[in-house]
């Protein structure tokens, strides 16, 4: 009975071994046998090398698919998931604890907002930055991100960014001389929409412990959208910013309303983020960057 119980737990033992290495690869035979020796736990849980790194199912590779240069008028094209700041330097991904802190109750002056990935922005800025929109809501690239600084750290603020028009006046591109003109006088104005961040509302020191990103953003030119995207104008130029709004002062802050002004608002703009509508890239220059960027041949 002894030595049948003795068979039986080898077996085992030599069965399961095998499971794992058939998992793990050939090459770890040798430092398997050692482990068995020394009685180490052979669960699959600890020999598992990435475990509890990716979910079932999970691609690493998903999301480097770029914009197409049509607009397909709808949320199922293919959206890259790499943001803009996936091209900039890797300080600039990572989120960082935040410096020297201000004195609790610091004023609204001492606030810095900084964009991240301006190398990029200005990049296209050069060549004139279009942002496709569609009806069912298109996603910015390059997208808005950005490092806040000098707030207080037990103040409680919003983060939200709306989108001006940068002038009264519609555009067309000349296609011969590669360069966008004015056709006439804009549109008429759409109804105002604001993003307030989905983190929002949290302490200054949450805040400034991360790269605030707008990824999740959308534009689009349906005046009926009941979805809470940003609703432009095709064929206009217009101004991203970003609002920094303590809480104390947020009592009119809407995604309907225009972001309230005064005292307890403080709001940022970049001249490189400058972008002008459209329902199809109209500057090739544009498109080949954005697959250049991708490394798409």
């Amino acid at each position: 009975m002894s030595e049948r119980r003795r068979s039986a737990v080898a077996l085992s033992s030599r069965a399961h071994a095998f499971s794992v290495e058939a998992l793990i690869g050939t090459n770890k035979k040798r430092k398997l046998r050692d482990w068995e020796e020394k009685g180490l736990d052979l669960s699959m849980e600890t020999l598992s090398p990435e475990a509890g790194q990716l979910g079932d199912g999970e691609d690493p590779a998903q999301g480097l698919e770029p914009y197409s240069e049509q607009s397909t008028g709808s949320d199922t094209e293919v959206l890259t998931e790499r943001t803009s700041c996936s091209f900039g330097s890797h300080s600039e991904l990572t989120p960082t604890g935040p410096g020297p802190q201000p004195p609790p109750n610091s004023s609204m002056e001492e606030i810095q907002v900084e964009l991240q990935c301006a190398d990029l922005w200005k990049r296209f800025h050069d060549i004139g930055t279009e942002m496709i929109i569609t009806k069912a809501g298109r996603r910015m690239f390059p997208a808005m991100r950005v490092k806040i600084t000098g707030l207080d750290p037990h103040q409680q603020y919003y983060i939200a960014m709306d989108i001006v028009p940068v002038d009264n006046k519609r555009y067309r591109y000349v296609y011969h001389s590669s360069k966008w003109m004015v056709a006439g006088n804009a549109d008429s104005p759409v109804p105002p929409r604001v993003y307030i961040h989905p983190d929002s509302l949290a302490s200054g020191d949450t805040w400034m412990r991360q790269v605030v990103s707008f990824d999740k953003l959308k534009l689009t030119n349906n005046e009926l959208d009941d979805q809470g995207h940003i609703i432009l104008h095709s064929m206009h130029k217009y101004q991203p910013r970003v609002h920094v709004i303590r809480k104390d002062f947020s009592s009119d802050l809407s995604p309907t309303k225009p972001v309230p002004v005064g005292d307890g608002v403080k709001t940022f703009s970049f001249p490189e983020t400058v972008f002008t509508t459209v329902t199809a890239y109209q500057n090739q220059q544009v498109f080949w960057e954005q697959r250049t960027l991708f490394h798409i041949p």
